[in-house]
């Protein structure tokens, strides 16, 4: 192996195998005839070989030349397509599957528009929904996922994030509940049997602590470890509620039945971000997808 091999020797190496002329192959290579002469040199001691040899008024490659031609040939148009300036993104032939990390509310509240949308653009490209994981997850840093959009709260400092929009929870319940009618009070809330949300199980949130400062609690009679389950079980009886974003339920609650009310408690916004990997940060591809989530989100906002 060579420590101090130059790589440019091989762009002059296959410019003077294909002109098999020290004179042309400088004019090709935008350098003096003396420079080409002094380069053929240095490739003559890397390879131990003349490479071109005078025959009458012209020059003919050797036989070891003759065989490292079409290598030497396809070595420097990889390097040319390694190193040249990204192309325009061509979406008609773009082929692509990508990995989105999203709970269940996200996916469907905006995924028949963001599915929608990139069909319409882009044929070829396939879009892979994963649920989210209990606890820390790394599959953006270990690149088998793309994107991640919901509430993230906790990224590595190296993960990119932008904010898309701001939510805030509503309760949810059946249409003939209690609850659906009527002042909305902080202590009829906190009589309510609640259903709680939580792919970890977790039965307290911020609206325990706001109820605690008015001295109240609540019950919490199920948890469930996605949205989807829960308004399942809101449906089973007049008497659940559940606290819920808003935007991500809105569509889906008319579909179902349920009735949304805003609460009478100042709970912290939830903000729906997406996030992604710095290797993304420039790729064509990955640009235009998390223009289309953005581009989803505020539709779903209208």
């Amino acid at each position: 192996m060579h420590a101090k091999l130059d790589l440019n020797l091989l762009v002059a190496l296959d410019a003077l195998l294909e002109e098999c002329s020290v004179t042309r192959a400088a004019a090709r290579l935008r350098i003096t005839e003396p420079a080409m002469s002094r380069t053929l040199g240095r490739i003559r001691r890397v390879l131990g070989d003349p490479v071109l040899v005078r025959a009458g008024h012209t020059m003919q490659p050797t036989p070891h030349a003759v065989a490292i031609a079409a290598e030497v040939h396809a070595l420097v148009q990889r390097a040319y397509t390694v190193l040249a300036p990204t192309a325009e993104l061509d979406l008609g032939s773009l082929e692509r599957t990508f990995t989105i990390v999203a709970n269940d509310a996200v996916v469907t509240s905006v995924g028949d528009h963001l599915v929608s949308r990139v069909g319409s653009q882009a044929h070829g490209v396939t879009l892979r929904f994963l649920a989210e994981l209990a606890g820390d997850s790394s599959r953006l840093r270990e690149g088998t996922t793309d994107l991640e959009i919901g509430v993230i709260r906790a990224a590595a400092p190296e993960i990119r994030t932008e904010q898309l929009a701001e939510d805030h929870h509503v309760l949810l319940m059946r249409d003939d509940n209690p609850l659906a009618e009527g002042e909305l009070t902080a202590k009829r809330l906190a009589g309510a049997r609640h259903i709680v949300t939580s792919r970890r199980g977790r039965m307290n949130g911020p609206i325990d602590n706001a109820l605690s400062d008015l001295g109240l609690s609540r019950r919490v009679v199920a948890t469930a470890p996605t949205f989807a389950a829960t308004m399942l079980l809101l449906m089973g009886s007049d008497s659940f509620v559940s606290l819920v974003p808003r935007l991500h339920h809105r569509r889906t609650a008319q579909a179902l039945g349920l009735t949304l009310r805003d609460i009478p408690l100042d709970l912290p916004p939830v903000h729906v971000t997406q996030a992604w990997h710095p290797r993304d940060d420039a790729d064509a591809a990955h640009v235009w997808l998390r223009r289309q989530v953005r581009e989803s989100v505020r539709a779903m906002l209208k």
